[in-house]
């Protein structure tokens, strides 16, 4: 038996080093792939680089992205890192729209 520990630790280290990477790095890229097939236009995304922009485009390798209105820019497919969501409009405190949290009251008292 103590014959075959070195073995066992040296199949436990080829385990931990090489075989479970492999799973992790496998899985990283089926969720780019799947990132890359829900692309459609009009969807908020954020880059690499951490620009945020709306789909104006697809390409095959390509993505256009409007950053701005009327500004279009081209990227590699895989600079794009997720699909975000447009943050709910909620009315921030101090803000004068009448019956809003913090503001005027609705009925236009002071």
């Amino acid at each position: 038996m103590d014959a075959l520990f070195p073995f066992l630790l040296l199949g436990l280290a080829v385990l931990l080093l090489f075989v479970l990477p492999a799973r992790q790095r496998k899985r990283m890229q089926q969720q780019a792939q799947a990132l890359q097939n829900s692309l459609t236009v009009g969807t908020p995304v954020m880059t690499t680089s951490g620009l945020h922009g709306t789909v104006a485009g697809l390409g095959d390798t390509t993505v256009e992205l409007e950053v701005a209105p009327g500004v279009i820019m081209t990227f590699a497919r895989p600079a794009i890192l997720e699909i975000r969501r447009p943050a709910a409009q909620s009315p921030q405190p101090g803000d004068d729209t009448p019956g809003a949290p913090g503001g005027r009251p609705a009925d236009g008292t002071v």
